[in-house]
């Protein structure tokens, strides 16, 4: 989209939009358009952004997104300590909460590995991974059905077998290549039940 017929901050807004992903030139131009002609929700939406930009960091824990360190279910008293799901995204912990299936602790990759993109062990939360197993006797993988994912699961199979633990891999009920942000509850829920070692 050519920027030079608008005024310089209207571009920089319509740039800014059109970076987010699934944006593009069009519609960042229509969002752009639609808060000058909306002035409080545009407010509202500044707001909003500079709290979870200030509010929001990584549960020293389990990594997942929180405004509490440790996140409420590290600190829940009710959540099975042997049980460990290992997730892609935040978003993932959500999509599983939703099923109330899952009982355990989480731990969020913030990713999977990837040598084509540069993405290694190194950046990804592994470490921090292996730093939580004491009582740990399960780890589900609950990673996306993707080329990607099916590599981090044996990679991280791999490093945490010989430590005697139990590595399991969520069902395939989830269709090969989908999210689990978009998967129903039923689904995940029955991949949840239906895992199995690897």
């Amino acid at each position: 989209m050519d920027f030079i017929f608008y005024p310089q901050p209207l571009a920089n807004l319509i740039s800014s939009f059109a970076r987010l992903p699934g944006i593009g030139p069009k519609t960042a131009g229509r969002l752009a358009f639609y808060l000058l002609q909306h002035p409080q929700l545009a407010e509202d939406l500044a707001k909003a952004i500079s709290a979870a930009k200030n509010d929001i960091r990584k549960c020293t824990v389990c990594c997942n997104f929180t405004d509490k360190d440790p996140c409420p279910v590290c600190q829940s008293a009710r959540r099975d300590r042997t049980l460990l799901c290992v997730v892609e995204h935040p978003r993932d912990v959500v999509s599983l909460e939703k099923t109330g299936e899952f009982k355990g602790l989480y731990h969020v990759l913030h990713g999977v590995l990837s040598p084509l993109e540069g993405i290694g062990p190194d950046q990804l939360t592994i470490e921090k991974l292996l730093l939580r197993l004491e009582g740990v006797q399960e780890v589900i993988m609950a990673l996306n059905p993707t080329v990607e994912g099916e590599a981090t699961c044996l990679y991280l199979s791999k490093l945490l077998k010989p430590l005697g633990l139990e590595v399991s891999r969520l069902a395939h009920g989830l269709p090969v290549g989908g999210d689990l942000e978009f998967a129903d509850e039923i689904t995940i829920a029955r991949a949840l039940e239906g895992r199995r070692i690897i």
